[in-house]
């Protein structure tokens, strides 16, 4: 079976990267395509496979790509994909735009419908500068009426979240099958000793609502780090002394203060969120606005806490609630709920659910996803 993994971008590791990376052990012998690739800032085991970017990266794509969304519809349809039997499409920018011959199967692992013309829209355009705001403005309607479209030359869907997948419900009119993405665990385990701290960590976007947690904490006095780049002049000024910004770290620095701090405070809505489960792998709980992937991930009362309007004064009561049952979370328990959002275990559902959706369509090439 010819295998075809279709990637949004290729610049950085982050957690789309990781599912790719998972996808490539799968399929040791597919061809990757994706619209710009920075190789020096890709695992080598992605580099492994031969990778074909479209034409944006020869007019400066690989730093400018985000500014080049209007030319995405038609650089993924240039690619040439005669011959490919299985067509895996990994969306968060787009992806699944790509056009499969009329013989293949075409999965899509959907990170999130491109919440910057969807959901997300109007703080992204809000956001941004006056040029950006007319040009959003202009070209969001025809980009919505393309990603809709190509949902269509998509045969089965799989989501990472039940949240993402009534989304695409939503947008595209279509049924997901839910695998949640895999977790690095290697690198987390509890301590002994904990810290007076709390912990936001992540790059610094406005849907996150970081302000949230930092006014939160700066009323009531309590120590607050914040990790991650991203922090503007509005934020660091409803900081008090007691919350510090640390800016992008390296993984060592990130690791230790998952583990040391007193709980992570998740004021935001992700997608699925792959932090609090880093956090909890460390041993160290959650304190989360009930919304989103949290709701997937976050047990109340054993792996962490939620609040349910995202305010101030709800994180600030949630924290009270929190700190009156603090000794009662368990680490080991923690670790242990972590582990089942596992990297084997990951492998192990997507693979199984990609041969049985294979196996279901009459008259196509068959054998095992891990077998290549």
């Amino acid at each position: 079976m010819k295998v075809a993994l279709v990637h949004y971008w290729l610049v950085g590791m982050r957690g789309g990267e990781k599912v790719l990376e998972v996808l490539s052990d799968l399929y040791p012998e597919a061809d990757i395509f994706t619209l710009v690739c920075d190789e020096a800032a890709i695992s080598d085991k992605l580099r492994r496979h031969r990778i074909t970017t479209s034409f944006l990266q020869k007019i400066g794509g690989r730093r400018h790509y985000q500014k080049m969304l209007p030319l995405m519809p038609h650089a993924l349809e240039s690619f040439d994909l005669t011959g490919y039997d299985l067509v895996i499409s990994s969306e968060a920018g787009p992806a699944k735009g790509v056009i499969p011959g009329p013989d293949a199967i075409h999965i899509c692992y959907c990170h999130s419908p491109m919440r910057y013309i969807w959901d997300l829209y109007p703080q992204y355009r809000a956001s941004a500068g006056p040029v950006t705001r007319v040009l959003m403005s202009l070209t969001a309607p025809a980009l919505r009426r393309w990603d809709v479209s190509t949902s269509h030359r998509v045969d089965h869907f799989i989501a990472n979240s039940a949240y993402v997948a009534r989304r695409i419900n939503r947008y595209y009119r279509r049924d997901a099958h839910v695998v949640h993405p895999p977790v690095d665990l290697s690198r987390f385990a509890p301590v002994d000793a904990v810290d007076d701290h709390y912990l936001c960590a992540g790059q610094i976007t406005p849907y996150k609502k970081i302000e949230i947690a930092v006014e939160a904490c700066t009323r009531l006095g309590r120590h607050l780090t914040v990790i991650g780049a991203g922090a503007g002049p509005a934020l660091r000024r409803l900081a008090g002394p007691t919350v510090e910004f640390l800016g992008a770290v390296d993984d060592a620095t990130m690791t230790r203060h998952f583990s040391r701090c007193r709980a992570l405070l998740f004021p935001g809505v992700e997608d699925f969120g792959i932090v609090p489960l880093e956090v909890m792998a460390s041993g160290r709980p959650v304190i989360a606005f009930a919304k989103g992937g949290a709701l997937e991930t976050v047990v109340s009362g054993r792996t962490g806490l939620f609040f349910h309007e995202q305010t101030t004064e709800a994180m600030m009561e949630a924290i009270g609630r929190f700190e009156a049952t603090a000794h009662t979370f368990d680490p080991v328990v923690l670790q242990a709920h972590a582990r089942s959002f596992g990297m084997s275990v990951f492998k192990e559902r997507l693979g199984g659910l990609i041969d049985s959706l294979i196996a279901a369509r009459p008259g196509t090439p068959t054998g095992s996803a891990a077998a290549g």
